[in-house]
């Protein structure tokens, strides 16, 4: 499993530099080798995504937490014939995405890639690009797989304008992730704000099989925790009761992304006297910040991953009694709108 995706060249490679310098080949050292060599046959096409974090460090969304703690548990317990063929991640923008599946990666035991820009100008590179992408995959498992902005990343079988090449990516990443010999050893996490307008394809079970929603904090709890975490994040030192008022009552809604700008704009007041961030520069913070507030699109991102989620118990209270047509009518509207 330490050497999966290395060829015989890579291995001989490795075991001859250890013996000539006489150094003992740790499991660190032949992690870093293994990624320097991926990458670089990967052509920067893939990202290793290295972690000291764990799901500890996520604040609220605990369904979620738990169900990816039970598949980190199945997978080190060498149970990967439980595990989805992929997950679905959506949510609001800033409720913490990518950040949760880096977390994840901290926590399985497995490598996590993060695919990039394969896409190329010349005919034909584009596909050949993918293949090799998918053949490494293979040979590197088990491995994770993020793809962030997923409903960008992807293609569509029915694009059109770009002499086929979209449609013929898509059934390259479609029939790759429907292969059933895949599951629980090629583990795909497609993020993304905006499920709805990925192929269907692309969503259905026996590929992006379990489909996970996170949406901003609901309860005054959930605030402070996630409060918590951004300021233990950038450091910022001040007791609950000397945060003001306006960032747990919930009239304003903050992201966590809005949380950790607010409070990096906090230490840069401070930097100006070679001071921590008081109570009065939070306060004069919280006061001047405006938040960028895209009320329609936020809207429509919430009602799409409500749509999209695949448990009941991942909706936050209100969107579990919603009406499914009335959200589907609601989201019609608000894309004429936007």
């Amino acid at each position: 499993q330490n050497t999966a995706g290395l060829n015989f060249i890579q291995l001989r490679t490795i075991l001859a530099d250890v013996l000539e310098n006489r150094t003992e080949l740790t499991f660190d050292l032949l992690s870093a080798l293994k990624k320097e060599f991926i990458e670089a046959e990967a052509y920067g096409m893939l990202e290793f995504v290295e972690t000291d974090w764990n799901l500890d460090l996520v604040a609220g969304h605990e369904e979620a937490k738990a169900h990816l703690r039970q598949a980190a548990h199945a997978l080190k317990n060498g149970r990967p014939d439980v595990l989805p063929m992929g997950y679905l991640v959506s949510g609001p923008v800033g409720t913490g995405k990518t950040f949760m599946i880096t977390c994840f990666a901290g926590e399985i035991g497995i490598p996590m890639v993060k695919l990039k820009n394969f896409r190329s100008m010349w005919q034909g590179q584009t596909e050949g690009n993918l293949e090799k992408i998918l053949a490494l995959l293979e040979a590197m498992t088990p491995v994770a797989v993020m793809i962030d902005e997923a409903d960008a990343a992807l293609g569509d079988r029915d694009a059109s304008g770009d002499s086929g090449v979209s449609k013929r990516v898509f059934g390259q990443i479609a029939s790759f992730m429907s292969n059933p010999k895949h599951r629980g050893r090629i583990i795909f996490f497609l993020v993304t704000a905006r499920p709805d307008l990925m192929p269907i394809d692309l969503k259905r079970q026996g590929r992006a099989e379990e489909h996970l929603a996170l949406f901003y904090p609901s309860t005054r709890e959930a605030r402070e925790e996630l409060l918590r975490v951004m300021m233990r994040r950038t450091g910022v030192n001040l007791p609950m009761d000397e945060v003001p008022e306006a960032l747990l009552n919930g009239e304003r809604t903050f992201s966590g992304a809005d949380m950790e700008a607010l409070l990096t704009r906090a230490k840069f007041r401070a930097a100006a006297t070679n001071g921590p961030v008081t109570r009065e520069i939070l306060q004069q913070t919280v006061d001047d910040f405006i938040p960028p507030t895209y009320p329609l699109e936020v809207e429509l991102q919430n009602l799409v991953a409500v749509l999209e989620c695949t448990s009941r118990a991942l909706l936050p209270e209100p969107f579990r009694t919603m009406d499914r047509e009335a959200i589907v009518r609601r989201i019609e509207t608000l894309k004429q709108l936007i």
